[in-house]
């Protein structure tokens, strides 16, 4: 009986969030495809650097720290506790998307979805693919991937209702 009620819960949960699910779920999908596409050309062509040009250079590199290879440690009691931790800030932005509404919410799932991406990586492979390298000339943006792109989009974006909601309040 317990089960039982577990497994209706579960549905009803589902069928509620059903596109809520599928946006996170595509942000993962876009990410996971991208990824195993610059890995998969890495491994057949056999060098890090798939795609040049004057703006914009495909180069795969694997980041074992955090945004933008901050705190990337050869330790692994570093990287487990820093691995940890990402897991509860992923928990808490979880619970974040369910007192959420409107565009906020859309924000956090925007985070929700590149952190699974990027936590996937940490698990699966014990770094990050990082491959869109933005430049112009000799100066070089962070080296990053659309995980990222998802996870500063949604940040971006709450911080823009902070300040939205603060002046609409003040």
């Amino acid at each position: 009986a317990k089960i039982l009620v577990i497994d209706i819960l579960i549905r009803v949960m589902i069928k509620k969030n059903f596109w809520n699910f599928l946006f996170i779920f595509l942000i993962f999908v876009a990410d996971r495809l991208t990824k195993l596409f610059v890995i998969n050309s890495v491994e057949k062509f056999g060098q890090t650097s798939i795609y040049q040009s004057s703006f914009l250079d495909i180069n795969l590199i694997w980041n074992s720290g955090i945004a933008f290879g901050l705190f990337s440690f050869d330790d692994k009691i570093y990287y487990n506790l820093m691995t940890a931790m990402i897991v509860v800030i992923i928990l808490i932005i979880l619970w974040f998307i369910t007192k959420t509404k409107n565009t906020e919410k859309i924000a956090f799932m925007m985070v929700f979805g590149g952190a699974l991406g990027n936590i996937f990586d940490r698990l699966y492979y014990t770094s990050v693919p990082d491959f869109i390298d933005i430049h112009v000339g000799d100066l070089h943006w962070f080296i990053f991937n659309v995980a990222d792109i998802f996870i500063s989009l949604g940040i971006i974006l709450l911080i823009c209702l902070e300040f939205y909601l603060k002046k609409k309040y003040d």
